[in-house]
């Protein structure tokens, strides 16, 4: 499925995804998150004047670790959204085993961190936060020397060792919210795929998940969705006991977990 057909469809519609995230309650915000006063569809990054209205959404995502079975379609949609070679992963999924013996499937991606290492050790200022709250990597401020890889307690980070295979011609120019090809010698990560989601669409990971278990969430509007549903955000993190990987590390992970009450994990 290509990016210009991937919409959140069909229980919720890209218009009210994106009201319901208060984009297009917004007049400045319209031209950011879709379409423009003119119809014309445009890319967020497309006018820095607009980083105000950016910064009304604040990302999240949600995997729910009692539906995850560990299908690992999540890792093959992002793989082919971002053309990555078979050994490049921003997405794994690995089998964990809780503290009674139960084992489950844990999706593990960069965590978008609010207090993120990777940014205070960049010493080009390659890796940076935008105003929505997600992390990216400028490929062409990189330098390659991995201080953020060594800086990072999620081993979130890829290191592009090789050439970048061929993406169709078609494609935009590489940018920070959907650097494709990958550029040898730099590092690379998961950027909630913000060329889809601040266009009102899923992110691959969210798309691709059959079991339902994986949600793209935005905290200024208390929404969340997933191919077939929309949910408060609020709702969804509290009343399943929702956790951060490595709280206790005080990065603020913008990546949460619903391990539920133990009641329902795949044994």
């Amino acid at each position: 499925m290509t990016n210009e057909n991937r919409l959140i469809t069909p229980a919720l519609s890209r218009r009210q995804f994106l009201m319901g995230a208060g984009a297009l309650a917004l007049a400045g915000a319209a031209g950011v998150t879709g379409l423009s006063a003119s119809g014309k569809l445009v890319r967020a990054s497309d006018d820095m004047e607009n980083m105000d209205d950016i910064a009304k959404r604040q990302w999240v995502l949600v995997f729910d670790l009692r539906l995850c079975d560990g299908c690992k379609e999540c890792v093959v949609a992002c793989q082919k959204e971002h053309y990555h070679p078979k050994e490049t992963q921003w997405l794994k999924v690995r089998e964990m085993k809780g503290p009674l013996g139960q084992h489950y499937f844990m999706p593990r991606t960069c965590q978008q961190c609010e207090n993120a290492p990777c940014v205070k050790v960049c010493p080009t200022r390659a890796t940076y936060k935008t105003p929505d709250g997600v992390t990216l990597v400028d490929q062409e401020k990189c330098i390659g020397c991995r201080m953020c890889m060594a800086a990072c307690p999620y081993e979130a980070r890829e290191f592009n060792w090789n050439d970048p295979p061929p993406v169709p011609s078609t494609l935009p120019a590489p940018r920070p919210e959907f650097p494709v090809p990958g550029k040898k010698g730099t590092v690379g990560k998961c950027e909630f795929c913000l060329h889809n989601t601040r266009m009102g669409k899923l992110p691959a990971c969210v798309e691709a998940c059959t079991m339902r278990a994986a949600w793209i969430g935005e905290i200024n509007s208390d929404i969340a969705v997933n191919p077939d549903d929309r949910v408060k955000l609020s709702e969804l993190l509290k009343a399943n006991d929702a956790f951060r990987f490595k709280e206790e590390l005080n990065t603020r992970p913008r990546t949460y977990y619903i391990p539920g009450h133990g009641q329902h994990f795949q044994y």
